[in-house]
């Protein structure tokens, strides 16, 4: 398979969950990985539909990039799949909060008076499951982030939400949330694995597309 020619829907950043008006749940995301892949495919010739939430990076501007700026998971999931029939491949790159508030606070939440303040928190929606569910002719690659049983956490998701592939990402202190460098494990259904060496996340985003194109 190559991407040249192909359309491909990448989300990227982190996703932010409103409390009330000023606060959110969200988590440490900059975008540097998805944008670095929108950044490496734009340039092997493909249409990039690029669903961005919270970020830090500059976007690259190309006639062949279209961005959907969204906030939380519930926008970027409506945003996915308003585009979703149109793509051959996903990239499900985002770092999308796992909770959200149950009950968003009109105003904003003083503290005065205050000595603590309790939040029910629900689960947000499944971006990745859904879109598996809805799968077609898509090929869908998820990313995870594990800390403990990490490929075992990983190849679970990879069976459980009908994907063709899962990333995890190998946490440390030089790679993660924020990092410019990354090293990553690409895990499939029949069992068999890849894994890339520390590398910047642009030069790392070249390769991993470069041996998806071979894989597939």
């Amino acid at each position: 398979m190559e991407f040249k020619g192909k359309t491909v829907l990448i989300t990227a950043g982190g996703t932010q969950e409103n409390i009330d008006p000023v606060r959110y749940i969200g988590n440490r995301s900059s975008g540097k990985m998805g944008i670095a892949l929108a950044e490496s495919l734009l340039a092997k010739g493909a249409h990039v539909i690029l669903v961005l939430g919270s970020h830090q990076v500059l976007v690259p501007k190309h006639t062949n990039l279209k961005v959907l700026q969204v906030q939380s998971a519930e926008d970027m999931l409506n945003a996915c799949m308003s585009e979703f029939d149109k793509v051959d491949v996903v990239f499900k790159a985002a770092a999308v909060a796992d909770f959200k508030v149950k009950q968003i606070a009109t105003d904003k939440i003083k503290k005065q008076g205050l000595t603590e303040l309790s939040l029910t928190l629900e689960p947000t929606v499944d971006i990745l499951k859904t879109l598996g569910a809805n799968k077609k002719q898509q090929m869908i690659i998820g990313f995870a982030l594990e800390t403990n049983n990490a490929e075992a956490n990983a190849q679970k998701k990879l069976l459980e939400k009908n994907i063709d592939a899962i990333v995890l990402n190998i946490p440390s202190e030089k790679t993660g949330f924020g990092k410019d460098t990354n090293q990553i494990v690409v895990l499939h259904k029949d069992g068999s694995r890849w894994e890339s060496k520390l590398l910047q996340k642009t030069e790392l985003a070249t390769i991993l597309c470069e041996y998806l194109e071979e894989k597939f």
